[in-house]
């Protein structure tokens, strides 16, 4: 890892500054204390970084999990009983990885996963346009389409522009115009430039800003557009920040069903954005998923311990921390220490950076994701590739990542029936000679029920006296749905003057009365084998 650190080192100051202001807004929107987020995104870094298998994966508190805390924290009877859940969402996130159920995160479609990092990226974009311009009535990391104070993403842009602070888009136009010299030219003009990150210049420049102009009526920046870190008057104020679960209630159902929750959408999330930063990742390497989610599990466990929020490896901060050209996890766990540091030792300076220019920073890692060229690259894949992960993108925007996901999995689920529905069998007229139709019929290599409609419609279209071959030398595996419908077809043949030639790997059989007889049932699995 200490190899490729002049890699690593920048990049870990672009994620702590993208991961401060989510990890504050999280808890916010969770409704938990603010320093419950920072503790997540210490033992994301720190923990998780260094347990887990994934190179530039980083890890801290979930926008997807915040309706889950906030409503957790009401229903269990406080943020200390809410804790306990934690720490057994952990220890069951642990235990799925001994049972290595990781290898969930295997079967989602790459045109869901493109999907989701295309709508991930254009929602950053969306929810950071009114922080851009000054107007933060939301909090950071509420990345659902309705917000926590009623509006939506939309309506929120709108009444951004009613309310624009001069000082704020100032400092965001120039942030981002540091940001675009420093990636299209500085970088390669000298080994300096690559170095020092433009977003530690824009948020230098954005701190200067604020200073400079604090005292302006018109050109200042409101403190309400700031970073808010907790500030301790001293080290015992510090230590009253940490917070300790409840065991007394250990045994209360409600304990464990958001416990279960908890691990279970907190194991799902990662391992999408597992799969989503393994195809972002340069050198194309695979994390082990199982492992994974043991590092997960033992995240989650000691944040509960102290007082902070769920963790799940997070898709914004991972693609942030790729496209700062990070190379192994030393750069996740050195965001972690910054993370702490900088709480402990210089909060007051944190909390002069304009929210404004870290929406800057995340403008550019949301068009990373989501570039047209992407669109118009799946739409060229075919409708098979387009349409689920078009339905994902819409999903995640109109509604949030989760429920996107799964609406992009369910239609690509459909598609994958629709093709199995349609490549069943293979029907060719060889001849129309003397009256009769010679047809050949070859089924697929596996013909389950869904092939079932297809097979039949085909059976019952064929007009009388025909010779119909059937060829299954090919077929491997049929359902004995499939099996009932040849039967009851080698019946209706003989009433419509249909002769039928069996073509099997054991010979040709002409006219079988029954299919089954000629094929295998395996009596322990049930299996139809030809």
């Amino acid at each position: 890892m200490f190899k490729t650190l002049k890699n690593d080192l920048p990049a870990s100051i672009v994620v702590f500054f993208v991961a401060l202001p989510l990890c504050l807004g999280i808890a916010l929107a969770s409704g938990a204390p603010l320093f419950s987020g920072l503790i997540a995104g210490i033992v994301g870094g720190i923990v998780v970084g260094s347990l887990s298998g994934s190179h530039i994966g980083v890890s801290g508190p979930a926008a997807g999990l915040a309706a889950i805390v906030l409503t957790a924290i009401g229903a269990l009877g406080g943020y200390q009983n809410f804790l306990l859940a934690v720490v057994l969402g952990g220890a069951i996130q642990i235990l799925f990885g001994v049972l290595k159920a990781g290898i969930i995160g295997y079967y989602f479609p790459s045109s869901v996963i493109k999907g989701m990092l295309t709508g991930i990226g254009i929602i950053i974009i969306l929810k950071q346009i009114p922080h851009f311009f000054g107007y933060d009535a939301d909090p950071e990391g509420d990345l659902a389409f309705i917000q926590v104070d009623g509006e939506n993403t939309f309506s929120e842009i709108f009444n951004a522009f009613k309310y624009i602070s001069p000082g704020a888009t100032v400092v965001a136009v120039l942030g981002l115009g540091i940001l675009i010299l420093w990636d299209k030219v500085l970088i390669k003009k000298a080994k300096f430039f690559q170095l020092v990150q433009g977003p530690l210049v824009a948020v230098i420049v954005g701190i200067l800003f604020y200073v400079i102009t604090k005292d302006n009526a018109y050109w200042g920046i409101s403190t309400d557009h700031l970073v808010k870190v907790p500030i301790p008057e001293d080290t015992a104020s510090f230590l009253a920040q940490f917070s300790f679960p409840n065991f007394s209630v250990i045994t209360l159902p409600e304990i464990w069903i958001t416990a279960f929750t908890i691990a279970l959408v907190a194991s799902l999330e990662t391992l999408l954005c597992v799969e989503a930063t393994d195809k972002l990742d340069p050198e194309r390497r695979v994390t082990p998923t199982n492992r994974e989610l043991l590092a997960q599990g033992t995240g989650n466990m000691i944040s509960g311990f102290i007082g902070g929020l769920p963790i799940t490896q997070v898709i914004v901060r991972s693609s942030a921390n790729i496209q700062s050209g990070a190379k192994s996890k030393m750069s996740a766990i050195v965001h972690g220490f910054f993370l702490l540091i900088s709480v402990i030792l210089i909060p007051r300076l944190l909390n002069m950076i304009p929210l404004s220019v870290l929406a800057a920073i995340l403008f550019i890692v949301g068009y990373k994701l989501a570039k047209p060229a992407l669109f118009i690259k799946m739409y060229d894949l075919g409708w098979k590739q387009f349409v689920p992960f078009t339905v994902t993108v819409l999903g995640i925007i109109f509604t949030d990542l989760l429920v996107g996901i799964g609406l992009g999995l369910g239609v690509g689920i459909v598609v994958i029936l629709i093709k199995s529905y349609q490549n069943s069998h293979f029907l060719h007229i060889q001849d129309k000679s003397n009256g009769f139709h010679k047809i050949k019929m070859t089924l697929a290599e596996e013909v389950t029920f869904f092939n079932k409609g297809a097979i039949l419609k085909e059976l019952e279209g064929l007009p009388k006296d025909t010779y119909l071959e059937l060829d299954v030398r090919n077929t491997r595996y049929l359902d004995n749905d499939i099996i009932e419908i040849l039967d009851d077809f080698s019946y209706k043949a003989l009433e419509r003057n249909i002769h039928i030639t069996l073509i099997s790997e054991q010979g040709v059989v002409e006219n079988p009365a029954r299919f089954l007889d000629y094929i295998n049932l395996n009596p322990n699995t049930k299996k139809v084998t030809v």
